[in-house]
């Protein structure tokens, strides 16, 4: 249970939260508590201003006893002095704290607008605020206002329970929201989970949402090209176990069946030695399969070795074209080079003839008669760029972004003859990227195709 992600993300948010409400409330309550402790201080201060100033013009005996009349019926205490601090009247009996506070007094540093003379409410049992009274400039006694500090205390500990209600109610929300938020962002990345399982168990037709244009989103869109790249990888895979078997059954089949027949007596010497050419030729086709096979096995195990030497490029297309020659010849191709002299290049001259025939023998077979293919060279300071062009049938827009995956096909069904196991393209890549370079395909249908080979200088 503690190992669920949605639990995680829940605490984690729950206690951050939690941090940062304990901090403002705490910022919160101190600041409105003083504020609410001034007042009373303030309050205090005003009422004994208020009474000294009643007395200031009526200063005698009456006076003062309606005064003090008034101060005993309320919560608050008055004790009026003369000008030495000896008391005159009290509206409440004078308690020692009371005692001490009017005989530790300096009346002589007490401004005329009054002051709080003990306002520490937490340690005292009263606070106290006195007020002068002047009669035509003369200092004539004072005014010492006494209140309870229950009175504060009380108000503090109502805003105390009235925070900590808050606090549990702000918890208690703070849980449920953080829930549902946690189980928000958690939900996708459940399903997410069980996609990834389905593909860990081969199922490979998995549904998520990807209309979330956050990172849960890309993520989402991640996994269902993983899982369509999977798709496509299996099927790829299956026609490339059929493909694969049947390259290597029809060789295998012809050179059984005609080394059957070379063992018959009654064969010709003439037909001997055509049987036998079959037998070679067929021997080649599947040399040619097996070796494409290891060299991709190397390219996965990264045992493909590439030794650089300096190779001027028209020398190596020249040994190319006499290579293809025969095959330009029977299916009447023109074949035209644009290559300067110049140009040298930091290549695998056996790996990059390997390339250009696997281009070149694709561009042969989907080539009519009486059509060109043509090589063009040029280099500027950063590349070489080597561009293959025919004016064959084309390739389907659909399948150029594949034609480079390993066992990929354009045509499924198509014959021996026209066509090979899907590897030449994908060894072709591997050998280009091995020299840091790049290969792309542009074609159209009935127009051609072009294929670009960038090489670093």
């Amino acid at each position: 249970m503690f190992n669920k992600l949605s639990l995680k993300i829940g605490m984690l948010f729950f206690v951050f939260i939690l941090i940062i409400e304990i901090l403002v409330y705490f910022i919160l309550y101190t600041t409105i508590a003083n504020e609410r402790i001034e007042e009373v201080m303030d309050s205090l201060l005003a009422r004994a201003n208020t009474h000294s100033a009643i007395l200031e013009n009526n200063f005698n005996s009456s006076t003062m006893e309606h005064v003090a009349i008034m101060e005993s019926e309320s919560e608050y205490a008055v004790i009026i002095t003369d000008e030495d601090g000896n008391v005159l009247i009290n509206s409440d009996p004078i308690e020692k704290e009371m005692l001490d506070i009017i005989e530790h007094t300096d009346y002589e540093e007490i401004p005329s607008g009054g002051k709080v003379l003990e306002q520490r409410w937490t340690e005292r049992q009263y606070i106290a605020a006195d007020s002068p009274i002047n009669i035509n400039g003369d200092h004539h006694g004072h005014v010492i206002m006494f209140a309870n500090t229950n009175i504060v205390k009380n108000m503090v500990n109502h805003l105390s329970d009235q925070f900590v209600w808050i606090g549990i109610t702000t918890v208690i929300l703070t849980i449920i929201t953080v829930f549902f938020l946690s189980r928000f962002i958690t939900i996708p990345l459940m399903k997410m989970k069980q996609a990834t399982e389905q593909l860990s168990k081969g199922k490979t037709k998995v549904s998520l949402h990807t209309d979330r244009k956050d990172e849960l989103g890309e993520l989402a869109s991640t996994i269902m090209k993983l899982s369509n790249d999977l798709e496509r990888l299996k099927k790829d895979r299956n026609e490339f176990l059929a493909s694969v078997s049947h390259e290597l059954r029809t060789p295998l089949t012809y050179i059984k069946g005609y080394a059957d027949i070379i063992n018959k007596q009654d064969i010709s010497i003439h037909e001997r030695k055509e049987y036998l050419d079959i037998i070679r030729e067929e021997t080649n086709q599947l040399t040619v399969l097996i070796r494409n096979l290891f060299e991709l096995a190397k390219m996965d195990e990264n045992r493909f070795i590439i030794n650089r030497r300096k190779v001027e490029l028209r020398k190596l297309i020249q040994t190319v074209e006499e290579l293809i020659r025969p095959g330009l010849e029977e299916r009447n191709i023109r074949f035209s080079v644009i290559c300067p002299e110049n140009i040298i290049a930091n290549i695998d001259p056996e790996r990059i003839q390997q390339v250009l025939l696997n281009i070149l023998d694709n561009a042969i077979k989907h080539t009519s008669p009486g059509e060109t293919i043509s090589i063009r060279v040029i280099q500027n300071e950063m590349e070489i760029k080597i561009t293959i062009e025919d004016e064959g049938e084309g390739i389907p827009k659909e399948d150029l972004p594949y034609l480079f995956d390993r066992l990929y096909r354009v045509e499924k069904s198509r014959s021996r003859e026209s066509g090979g196991t899907g590897l030449g393209l994908a060894i072709a890549k591997e050998i280009i990227e091995s020299h840091e370079g790049r290969i792309e395909i542009q074609s159209k249908i009935g127009k051609g195709t072009s294929v670009n080979i960038f090489l670093k200088r």
